[in-house]
Formats: C-alpha cells, structure tokens, sequence
C-alpha cells in the first residue's frame, strides 16, 4: 500500500468512526440488528444489478465469440466488485484483476484491457446520468432551504464525478498507457521498456477501436444505467428490512445521490465514512432518522463482506491454479 492510499485509508476509518460515535454506536447496532436475516436477502438482490454490469463486460469483450463468455464476465464483474470494495487498492485493484481474469479465460491481454477500460468508463457515465435523473426528481420533489443546501452538495459530487470521467476518456483517446509507459521509463530508465511500451500502444489502440464500435457502447450503457435503476431496490429492501420502510421515489433519491457522493470520493477506499456521511445529509429529506441511514450504510457494507469475502477467497484460489497450470507448461530440463 502506498503512503497516500494509507493516509487516504486512515481518514476514512478516521470519519467512519467519529460518524458511529456522534449517531451513538448502540443505537446504530440495535436499528441493524432489527433486519437480522434479512441482510443475507439485501446481499442476494445485489446479484441482479451485478448481473447487469457483467452483462455489459460481456458486450464490450465480445464475449459471444466465446465459450462460456457471460459466466467469465460474471466472475470478473465479481471479483473487481470484491476488491474496489473490501481492498484498499483505490479504484484501480478491481480493473487489474478483471482483465486477468478475461486474460486467464481466452483473451488477448490487449483486448481484455480494452473492454475493462471501456465498460469501466460506461459505468461511471451511466452513474453520472443516474445522479443526474435523481437530482432532476429531487428538484420537482424537495423544497425548502435544507433541500437546498443538499442539492448543492450533490451537484458538487455530480461535477466532481464528471470531471473525473471526462479526463479519463480524454486520456484513453490520446493513448493513455502508452504515455503512462513512457513517462515510466523517462523516469526510471534503467531498462528496455520498448516491448512494454508496443504492448501499450496496443492497448490505446483496442480501446480507440472499441469506443469507434457506438452499438456496443451505447448497449454498455443501457445496461449499466439499468443496473443503477435496479440498485434503488436494494435501499428500498434494506429500509424495509430495518423497519423504517420508504417510497420508491425516496429509495431512489437515496440511491443516486448516495452513489454520486460515494463516487465522487473514490480516491479513499471503500468511500469509507463517505457513503456514511453521504446518507447522513440525505437521511431529512425522507423522512429518515440518523440512525437509521447510517444503519442503511452499515446494510451495504455487510452486503460487500457477504459477497466480497468470497470474491476475494475465489481471486486467490484462481490465481494460485493458473501459476500451477503455468508451471506444469513449462518443460523439465533433463
């Protein structure tokens, strides 16, 4: 772990407590208690909105060309999910590990790389669309000057998102890893990095010919979009799961402008104490007593340890079985 993503770790455990604390940690634990088993059924409802997002893995890989091309997208949505969640590699351990794992399955790295850095760029426009559509509902919806205040912290979120997704498409279309390659080398220097920087240039250029491909994106796109609209049953199913039940409309706003606070802090891993604080500010304009959204927060999180644990646990086990399979190619010297 780099220095900045421990320190970055360290404020979000940092703000996660002082939230618990300052709500009151009993009164927290016993408004989770009250959903009981019903936590294991928020965690399998998650599996739909993954489902979508595999789906559209599976678009931009082209993975009908493919044996069993939807199952290996479900486990790479899977397990990038498990480690941009419960890992404190940031954003970036999730995609590494998804296009390994399309590697390991039959694709060309270059093209593997290609889809994950795609589809990873769909979903993160099709979130910025979703907060958008929240925060349209929001404006007929709320009123008053709390409401206000709210908005303003939610567009904040919405343009610091944006930002963020627009450089990185910039990058991608001037030839993001190649120039990260050179800029590498020009630093280091102590190597020849010409074969790596050629595997790179690949790279830009699958990824180049993938966005020219609008079908397929503009599928990605439906589908993640969808796969957003889905996730507002999770909120909606864990409210009803802690006793404090809300309208679709409210699981909505929940959902989109939670995501889009959460997103907007994906340098700090996990949004640890974030996507708490996030739905702390959110929590009066339903309706929603305090312990009760951190309670919310605290459902998801279990919902990431149910499915994440076991992500990571398969990660290790497919690794370590593709080095074996890699070890028993190559030939014994007599």
């Amino acid at each position: 772990m780099t220095r900045a993503a421990l320190i970055l770790l360290s404020v979000g455990v940092a703000l996660f407590i002082a939230l618990l604390a300052w709500q009151g940690f009993g009164s927290v634990a016993s408004t989770l208690m009250v959903a009981g088993w019903g936590l294991v059924l928020v965690a399998a409802f998650h599996l739909l909105p993954l489902l979508l997002d595999a789906g559209t893995i599976f678009i931009l890989s082209d993975g009908k060309r493919r044996r069993h091309g939807f199952r290996v997208a479900i486990l790479a949505r899977w397990t990038g999910e498990s480690v941009n969640s419960l890992l404190p590699a940031g954003q970036i351990g999730g995609p590494v590990l998804m296009v390994r794992h399309l590697a390991h399955h039959g694709m060309r790295m270059r093209d593997a790389a290609a889809a994950i850095t795609v589809s990873t760029t769909v979903q993160a426009v099709s979130q910025i669309g979703f907060a958008l559509f929240g925060l349209a509902i929001f404006a007929v919806y709320a009123t008053g000057g709390e409401s206000q205040n709210v908005r303003k912290a939610a567009m904040i979120a919405v343009v610091v998102l944006a930002l963020c997704m627009a450089a990185f498409y910039l990058a991608q279309r001037r030839g993001l890893f190649g120039r990260v390659l050179r800029l590498a080398s020009s630093i280091l220097g102590k190597r020849d990095w010409s074969g790596l920087t050629a595997h790179a240039d690949a790279i830009d250029v699958a990824v180049r010919q993938l966005y020219s491909e609008r079908r397929r994106i503009v599928a990605g796109f439906c589908l993640s979009f969808t796969g957003w609209l889905v996730g507002t049953g999770e909120v909606w199913l864990a409210l009803h799961f802690l006793g404090h039940p809300v309208g679709w409309l409210d699981a909505l706003l929940l959902e989109s402008i939670g995501q889009a606070i959460r997103g907007a802090a994906f340098a700090i891993p996990g949004s640890l104490g974030v996507q708490e604080g996030g739905y702390l500010l959110l929590a009066p304009l339903v309706g929603l007593p305090s312990e009760a959204a951190l309670a919310l927060s605290l459902a998801k999180r279990a919902r990431e340890l149910v499915l994440g644990v076991p992500g990571i646990l398969y990660v290790h086990l497919s690794e370590r079985n593709w080095q074996r399979r890699q070890a028993s190619r190559i030939p014994v010297a007599d």
